[in-house]
């Protein structure tokens, strides 16, 4: 039997590479409710005792071992060694100038970095501009979904989600190092904790603002949704999107009444903002 001539198989694809293209041209606009707030913030109680007994301890011990500039050493070492992550996205986004742009930051930091554990690439101009698979599907048209609170992994959203197995598994050169190496101890995921222990080391220095806020899950969930938008267009963000995601365009909207739920918040949480004011490690 002899396969159909390739001029056929590309005819066939031109429609649906059509429709891609199309959905392309339109980002969906930032989703601002919160359809599963009652479970989000179960699970954010869990992950928050989960941090306070197991995963902050540790990062305040590592912090106490450990000087600034080695942690900024392991901080870029693990920056730089994710920017195939930031190169495959680029080029899935068909953004190949970014691409290109991320492959010589990687290259030079590898290489002039000592594997990167310096970052000489800023030095000489070469920003450090990250992007992953959700951030892909949101400029290929994917809306957001709802907003989701995963335990252990923390904030994302029906399409953010997507990056953890894809990016996890198919760009991520330390997933590729995990499933190549077969210790007794399975020592080979220590690069990954070590990893999570840098970010939240990272975080502790900023949980005062969150521990402060009136309502932190509420904070944690705007906050996330205002670094992807950030993130989704490179650090310029239309006025009209900021107004959505602010309710400004609402004609309903009252910023008295928010003021007023934000007193009858307080009012019932009156120790919250005692409770974020402790000492910092």
């Amino acid at each position: 039997m002899t396969s159909p001539p390739r001029s056929l198989c590309l005819s066939r694809w031109l429609p649906l590479l059509a429709i891609v293209l199309l959905a392309g041209c339109t980002i969906a606009k930032p989703r601002t409710d919160d359809p599963l707030e009652k479970v989000n913030r179960k699970v954010y109680a869990f992950n928050d005792s989960l941090d306070k007994a197991i995963i902050r301890p540790v990062a305040v011990g590592y912090r106490k071992v450990t000087n600034e500039p080695v942690r900024n050493s392991i901080s870029d070492f693990f920056t730089n060694i994710h920017m195939p992550i930031t190169i495959a996205n680029n080029l899935l986004q068909a953004r190949p100038k970014q691409a290109v742009e991320g492959t010589g930051r990687f290259l030079v930091n590898l290489t002039l970095g000592v594997g990167g554990f310096f970052d000489p690439a800023s030095k000489l101009g070469m920003p450090l501009n990250e992007t992953d698979f959700g951030i892909t599907l949101a400029r290929w048209g994917v809306p957001d979904g709802d907003f989701l609170i995963l335990p252990f992994f923390g904030p994302t959203t029906m399409r953010d989600v997507w990056q953890l197995p894809v990016d996890g598994y198919f760009f991520d050169p330390l997933s590729y190092f995990e499933r190549d190496h077969h210790f007794g101890y399975g020592q080979y995921y220590l690069p990954q904790v070590l990893y999570l222990v840098t970010l939240r080391s990272q975080f502790i220095d900023a949980e005062s603002f969150l521990k402060s806020a009136y309502d932190p899950y509420a904070f944690m969930r705007d906050a996330y949704r205002q670094q992807r938008l950030y993130r989704l267009y490179d650090g310029h963000v239309p006025d009209s999107v900021i107004e959505q995601m602010q309710g400004l365009d609402n004609k309903d909207f009252d910023p008295d009444q928010l003021l007023d739920q934000q007193h009858q918040w307080e009012n019932k949480h009156p120790n919250q903002g005692q409770n974020g004011s402790g000492s910092r490690q």
